[in-house]
């Protein structure tokens, strides 16, 4: 009893000592400021590796992870990334990149301009492999005079290539990515566990201060019901979430709620190669049925905005005002036009819907409703996500689809997709006058000219109706009241490194 008594009067005679030594005591409120903040996506990661990802939610994830030469603020504008600065040549063609100093990749390896030599080479394919990005066409020489210089000079002059630079930087030889991301953002990737969730940490060597997280950990959990996510944020599994606008009410009293546009098209894609849909006048019919309000009303709680474009207004300047309303609903014109096209008692169709997005089932749901007003008998088909981006985006194995697109900051990067030549065009739309106009627009460098053509080319598709423009949904988070620093971007990106909890 005596050495416990000693023992216990040095361990209180220490602390007494450190504490008179000016060694700062833990205040209890310090220590309940949380170093981990959870949230959620609804899709698995569609690739680790972000040249081959193409899913709005792995991205908004990895934007965390990884940096480009460029980066973009909340209103869309390109900013420094890994380049601290860029010049660009009179005659549009070089641009000249001066590189950040004193950067780390997550390993531990130094930054430098062979890291950007061979991502560009990869991106290119002048690495003599196939070429990650068809975008990068353009791309006629590299070169990197120093190891803080990077100069690309293009085919052709193009207003929207400096869009593209944002495009993730890798380390040089680095082929892992898939099984463990590496680059040089704010937070660096820990572990992904299928079905369940991604795990992130703060890059305590991040470069930039100002941008230098504040918490620690982000752990980023797959989950996709909607009563799931309510019930995640109320038990206080989840500390901020996507959410629907009817949940916001029910949550608004005790969180916080973010609610903007986003800059995704939700779309009733129609395969322009099926036998049925190949018929620009049924596509025409098919818009004409629909009435788009029902959707935005019954399944975004009215917080979204109607379309006919591909485009959202959030693309400001190039956005088509002019094609508001232009498929209004009108069900005998609608039928009209099926009977001119040969199907004057309708016909059966499929509609594919990713299984994990209860909105474009809803959506479907809707629609299939009001399909059968003009006789098209709709069978809803839900299917997994892996195999939605399999067999309909990659693929187009598909007759019809509902699916988000998600906003880029370039109007090329949206108009692009609907190009005959462009891999991905699972729409399978093609219009020569569209090709043409496109062409034109990559290397016009007068900005009225520029805007007239992609408005031109909204209005191609919207006339030969690609594809049903449905509405671009509000996005709403809702958020612990402590949790301060959400902010939005114009693409899908969700910033980590912004939040912070109010002690």
């Amino acid at each position: 009893m005596k050495k416990l008594s000693i023992v216990v009067c040095l361990f209180a005679l220490a602390i007494s000592s450190i504490t008179a030594t000016g060694v700062k005591e833990v205040k209890p409120n310090e220590a309940m400021v949380p170093s981990v903040v959870r949230t959620n996506i609804g899709s698995e990661p569609d690739s680790l590796d972000p040249w081959k990802s193409a899913a709005t939610d792995t991205e908004a994830i990895f934007h965390n992870v990884f940096e480009g030469l460029m980066l973009y603020d909340t209103n869309g504008k390109m900013i420094p990334g890994l380049a601290e600065s860029v010049v660009i040549a009179p005659d549009g063609l070089t641009y000249t990149f001066k590189l950040r100093k004193n950067v780390l990749f997550h390993n531990g390896k130094p930054f430098d301009s062979a890291d950007v030599v061979y991502t560009y080479n990869n991106l290119t394919g002048m690495s003599g492999e196939k070429a990650v990005s068809s975008k990068f066409s353009l791309i006629k020489n590299i070169n990197a005079p120093d190891a803080y210089t990077f100069v690309i000079t293009l085919v052709e002059p193009s207003a929207g290539f400096l869009s593209l630079t944002s495009i993730p930087i890798v380390p040089e030889g680095y082929t892992n990515q898939a099984e463990h991301p590496v680059g040089t953002g704010p937070y660096r990737f820990v572990e992904y566990t299928p079905g369940q969730r991604i795990v992130l940490e703060r890059n305590e060597a991040y470069y930039d201060a100002n941008r230098m997280p504040k918490i620690k950990r982000a752990e980023i959990y797959i989950m996709t019901d909607e009563a799931a996510i309510v019930s995640g944020l109320q038990s206080g599994q989840l500390d901020f979430a996507s959410i629907t606008a009817e949940d916001a009410k029910q949550l608004s009293s005790d969180y916080t709620i973010y609610n903007a546009p986003q800059n995704m098209v939700q779309i009733f894609a129609l395969n322009n190669e099926d036998p049925i849909f190949s018929d620009v006048r049924v596509r025409q019919a098919v818009n004409y049925a629909l009435n788009k309000q029902d959707v935005i009303d019954g399944v975004f709680g009215g917080y979204a905005t109607k379309l006919d474009s591909n485009f959202s207004p959030v693309m400001g300047m190039y956005y088509n005002d002019t094609l508001s309303g232009y498929y209004e609903q009108n069900l005998a014109k609608a039928k009209q036009l099926l009977l001119e096209a040969g199907y004057p008692n309708g016909f059966k169709m499929t509609i594919t819907v990713p299984s994990n997005y209860q909105a474009h089932i809803d959506t479907a749901q809707i629609f299939a409703q009001q399909l059968a007003a003009i006789g098209i008998k709709a069978t809803i088909q839900p299917i997994e996500w892996a195999t939605w981006l399999d067999q309909v985006y990659t693929k187009a194995q598909y007759q019809s689809t509902i699916i988000g697109l998600t906003g880029k900051l370039d109007p090329d990067s949206v108009l692009g997709r609907y190009t005959t030549t462009y891999p991905m065009n699972f729409f399978k739309f093609s219009n020569a006058r569209y090709d043409a106009l496109i062409t034109k627009a990559k290397v016009e460098t007068n900005d009225a000219a520029r805007i007239s053509m992609y408005k031109e080319c909204q209005k191609i598709l919207t006339e030969n109706a690609a594809a049903v423009y449905v509405c671009d949904p509000n996005l709403t988070v809702a958020a612990r009241k402590d949790l301060k620093g959400y902010v939005f971007y114009p693409v899908g990106f969700m910033d980590l490194s912004t939040l912070y909890f109010e002690e």
